[in-house]
């Protein structure tokens, strides 16, 4: 019986080390790439309140950036913090991170998407 396990161990060795090998350098830096665009965006969520006054501003004038442009502020603020706990939390998931630019300081001009 020993022979017949350790058998099983040594062609689970093989199978583990061939072509899994090749997709664990890109599952490795998916998911640290989602973890630290995560944490970051936790992180970084309150920048989106004075990104969306100045964006809001520059389109629609200066009164529509301090109505309008904090209340899209304050939900962007939100919207990026939760995303990225969500993302920091499931990171072990390698998926793009779920928010469109991934860091608030990419293409600081464009809103944010979700």
């Amino acid at each position: 019986m020993s022979r017949v396990v350790k058998l099983s161990l040594l062609f689970s060795i093989f199978f583990f080390f061939s072509s899994q090998t090749l997709a664990a350098d890109s599952y490795f830096n998916n998911s640290a790439e989602k973890f630290v665009s995560g944490i970051t965006n936790a992180a970084t969520g309150w920048v989106e309140l004075p990104k969306n006054v100045i964006l809001t501003s520059q389109k629609e004038g200066p009164l529509y950036g301090v109505t309008i442009g904090v209340a899209m502020g304050i939900m962007h603020t939100v919207g990026r913090s939760l995303v990225g706990v969500l993302d920091a939390a499931t990171f072990f998931i390698p998926t793009k991170p779920s928010v469109n630019p991934p860091f608030i300081w990419q293409d600081f001009s464009r809103e944010t998407s979700y």
